[in-house]
């Protein structure tokens, strides 16, 4: 075949169509990779409608991508990735190697991140090109489905856990049990937290205990989500997936002395934390922003040992728009994942 289908957005804001397009030859330090499997995430709305500096249109988003490597570019080392192998590629999706935070070895905040719908066409496609440097090798009992999602999703939660400075046995908050926090519960518990899943409504205890939390606190009851914190002794980590800057603020007072509020979840408004909340007792918050290659292999081989995997929707690459528009809406349960179909 001398064509491949993109679901493409050709406007800000527009519907998803299927467009036939030539197969391209993968440059030097490139690969062509056969897509197998390519999550939803929601950041892939900033793409789409064009909030995000440099988007330019059509617009093919999708970085979760899952599939085989079909063919190397000139200069791709035969010894280090050979035509067949199965590999993901998330939101780092290359770096450029030369800026300072590349020479100082911290490639996901490299100045200029290459990310798969942004620097270049992403996965919701039949292919796509990916530099060497964005490629992860997918364990062989890790379905393309599952291993799409963690290369986003799953890296984000997971390096922000491990990455806290919460040790086995503290108490660690996850805060939302959507897409990001399903994956954040289970790293948890598989790392030997005490951990509570936060969300909203009482009818989502069961799915949190089901997860493999040891507790829940409903957002929406009488008690503070703080106070309710502090009831269990007060949290190391609170990893908040959920985007929504009030529910964030809330759970500062639950943490501990030194404890950290590690935020993955966005929200363009501002939260209200006031500096005396953090002062006193030593509290911290950071921003964390996903994770390389090497972390999305980690983070892989890290679900196969502890049989962690996503809830996943399948749907074929023609239904794009479909998947698209069920996972903006929150219904997706938890991650719409395209295949060729």
């Amino acid at each position: 075949m001398n064509s491949y289908r993109v679901a493409q957005v050709t406007a800000p804001g527009g519907t998803f169509e299927i467009a036939e397009r030539e197969v391209p030859q993968p440059g030097p330090g490139h690969v062509r990779i056969a897509v197998e499997a390519c999550g939803v995430c929601h950041s892939d709305a900033s793409f789409v409608e064009g909030r995000l500096p440099g988007v330019s249109f059509p617009e093919v988003p999708g970085h979760e991508i899952a599939g085989r490597i079909e063919e190397l570019g000139d200069g791709v080392h035969g010894r280090a990735w050979q035509v067949g192998e199965r590999v993901a590629v998330g939101w780092f999706g290359g770096s450029c190697g030369h800026c300072i935070r590349c020479r100082q070895g911290d490639f996901i905040v490299c100045e200029n991140l290459k990310v798969p719908g942004w620097a270049y066409d992403g996965g919701f496609a039949d292919k796509v090109i990916a530099p060497v440097d964005a490629l992860a090798r997918i364990p062989d009992d890790l379905a393309a489905t599952d291993a799409g999602p963690m290369a986003c999703a799953g890296v984000t939660t997971f390096n922000g856990l491990r990455r806290s400075p919460a040790e086995p046995g503290d108490l660690v908050a996850v805060l939302g049990l959507g897409g990001l926090g399903h994956f954040g519960v289970q790293y948890a518990v598989a790392m030997g937290f005490e951990t509570v899943g936060i969300a909203r409504g009482a009818e989502k205890a069961e799915f949190a205990k089901r997860l493999g939390a040891h507790h829940y606190i409903d957002s929406t009851s009488d008690v503070p989500v703080a106070e309710a914190l502090q009831a269990l002794g007060g949290a190391r980590t609170v990893l908040a997936t959920a985007g929504n800057s009030q529910a964030i603020s809330a759970t500062v007072e639950g943490l501990t002395p030194r404890g950290e509020l590690v935020i993955i979840g966005a929200d363009p408004s501002p939260m209200t934390i006031a500096p005396a909340q953090l002062l006193l007792s030593g509290r911290v918050v950071r921003g964390h922003p996903s994770g390389t290659s090497q972390d999305v292999e980690d983070t892989m081989a890290f679900s196969v040992l502890h049989g962690i995997r996503p809830m996943t929707e399948a749907v074929p690459l023609d239904h794009a728009d479909e998947a698209f528009q069920k996972m903006l809406s929150g219904a997706a349960r938890f991650r719409m994942v395209l295949t060729p179909g």
